[in-house]
């Protein structure tokens, strides 16, 4: 099933594990999700580290008035915490004005987090959420060491953990699954037809093509490009011989060289394929 952030980086759930498998702080707590670092340099949005930091420190801050709450410190202990975390001119007018029960009530809010706010070109810099992870007792890299869930071992380096939005979209993998043996081609390119509507074939892109070179997996690749795409008289010999029993496969010319030329010639190139008898 597929999710995604508030930052553009969605993704799908490549295996769900039970509970105690989950990595875990050293106080016994398992995370919820474990997402790939590789899904941020390269898509650049940083956003997603902000609203982990900016979630962990809110969450810190939270427990933190909570524990003043459990433990009865009294009015004024709370009225500090929250002046320490809200310190503008506005807030202290309002904690200044507010009854016990108005403040009370306000902190009922702030049970699962703190409310945060950065607005785009006025948002909270590197020093403010360091200040913000410190107040909430957090360390002030963003990382800590989580343990393995299923060796106990603690991982070898700081990890970075936090709270973050997470919105579950609708592309279920049940509506999702598909496979094809033998299906309609296209007519242009006599390569198979792609989605699951047409029944239609994986596609092979450039990239797959590279990892397949990088294993150095030749005869699959041929395969791939020829007798499983758009070799039309590839097709019909690789059918003919596994009709027959014979396990040989003798790959042509695929179909999309005879409309690269055609491209060619549109473009006045006089380019031609002299086939050997």
């Amino acid at each position: 099933d597929k999710m995604a952030g508030r930052h553009g980086n969605k993704g799908v759930l490549s295996r769900i594990l039970p509970e105690e498998d989950m990595p875990y702080f050293k106080d016994g707590t398992p995370v919820d999700i474990v997402l790939n670092p590789l899904g941020v340099p390269s898509r650049m949005n940083v956003g997603q580290i902000l609203e982990t930091h900016l979630g962990w420190a809110a969450r810190g801050m939270a427990e933190k008035i909570n524990t003043i709450m459990e433990k009865n410190y009294g009015l004024d202990a709370i009225k500090k915490e929250l002046k320490g975390i809200y310190s503008s001119p506005e807030f202290d007018r309002f904690i200044k004005g507010a009854s016990e029960e108005e403040i009370r009530r306000f902190v009922r809010k702030l049970k699962k987090g703190i409310l945060v706010s950065t607005p785009v070109f006025d948002g909270a810099d590197e020093k403010e959420i360091t200040n913000m992870l410190v107040a909430g007792g957090l360390p002030e890299t963003g990382q800590t060491i989580l343990h393995d869930g299923r060796t106990g071992e603690p991982f070898d380096h700081e990890i970075t953990v936090g709270m973050i939005y997470m919105l579950k979209l609708h592309h279920l993998v049940d509506n999702k699954i598909h496979a094809r043996s033998i299906g309609p081609y296209s007519l242009v390119t006599q390569q198979p037809l792609g989605g699951k509507a047409q029944f239609g074939g994986q596609r092979l892109g450039e990239m797959e093509v590279w990892a397949m070179e990088a294993y150095g997996a030749a005869y699959s690749l041929q395969e791939f490009l020829t007798v499983k795409s758009d070799d039309v008289a590839g097709r019909t010999r690789i059918y003919e011989a596994i009709v027959k029993g014979e396990h040989t496969s003798e790959p042509g010319l695929p179909e999309s060289f005879n409309v690269l030329v055609k491209e060619l010639q549109s473009l006045c190139l006089d380019v031609e394929l002299i086939e050997e008898e």
